[in-house]
């Protein structure tokens, strides 16, 4: 089967998309999520055709794991952003955070725990949540770009730039509150 043509491409989509669809589902257990998958798999295979080789395996196999590694991946951020915005939430919380709940106990104790929420509060938003993820969330520039659906650049300049602007906001409070 020649995936170059579209009438070919359109054959096996309609032979295989349900299987592709059930292959993400398993996995994601969202009826959307493994929607989007079905439409990220076929849209792989149209822009690469050449990828699959049919002496290693039949069309349905490889479509089915592709499906599957795909849907990993978008389990993985799923986890990995709920990981993160749990973390942002506790941060930004008007109320005292239990002490398990706490990213890093030694910053967030006493007053220094109010002078780093003093000096977020006054970043733009964009920026202070750029930094929440990438220190208290633990993501990646590149993670974050990701999650945020933001070009890498404009996420390693929020961080800069909020991390600045920190400083300089730490730097203003009195010697008690920054120490």
């Amino acid at each position: 089967m020649d995936l170059r043509d579209p009438h070919s491409f359109s054959l096996a989509y309609d032979e295989h998309h349900r299987s592709v669809f059930a292959a993400a589902h398993r996995v994601l257990g969202d009826h959307a999520l493994a929607g989007d998958v079905v439409q990220d798999v076929f849209l792989r295979v149209w822009r690469r055709p050449a990828a699959f080789d049919p002496a290693r395996a039949d069309l349905g196999t490889y479509l089915r794991l592709l499906a599957r590694s795909r849907a990993i991946d978008l389990y993985r951020e799923g986890q990995s952003r709920g990981r993160a915005t749990d973390r942002f939430k506790v941060v930004v919380a008007e109320e005292e955070p239990r002490q398990d709940d706490r990213p890093d106990v030694a910053v967030e104790r006493g007053e220094a725990r109010s002078a780093v929420r003093e000096a977020l509060g006054v970043l733009p938003d964009a920026q202070r949540e750029a930094l929440v993820l990438a220190y208290w969330g633990g993501l990646t520039a590149e993670e974050i770009a990701s999650s945020q659906r933001i070009p890498l650049g404009t996420a390693k300049s929020r961080i800069r730039l909020g991390l600045a602007k920190l400083r300089t906001e730490v730097d203003r409070l009195p010697p008690a509150m920054a120490a």
